[in-house]
């Protein structure tokens, strides 16, 4: 693998920054609020399924309650 300066490495991460294309505010918004909202029903399904799941361990067991 060749060496490279670190004056070229500079030059070549400069162009490469220059090729990224940044989201706009309304994009990054949007994309934040999604977020948010896949974890917030996340939460809610692993909760309901952690309900579901004790009652049938307490419906066979007949522990906790």
């Amino acid at each position: 693998m060749a060496k490279t300066n670190p004056g070229q490495f500079v030059r070549q991460v400069r162009q490469e920054l220059a090729k990224v294309t940044w989201p706009s505010r309304k994009e990054t918004g949007i994309s934040t609020l999604m977020v948010f909202l896949m974890v917030f029903l996340a939460a809610i399904f692993f909760f309901v399924v952690d309900q579901v799941l004790a009652w049938g361990v307490q419906l066979i067991f007949g522990l906790g309650g």
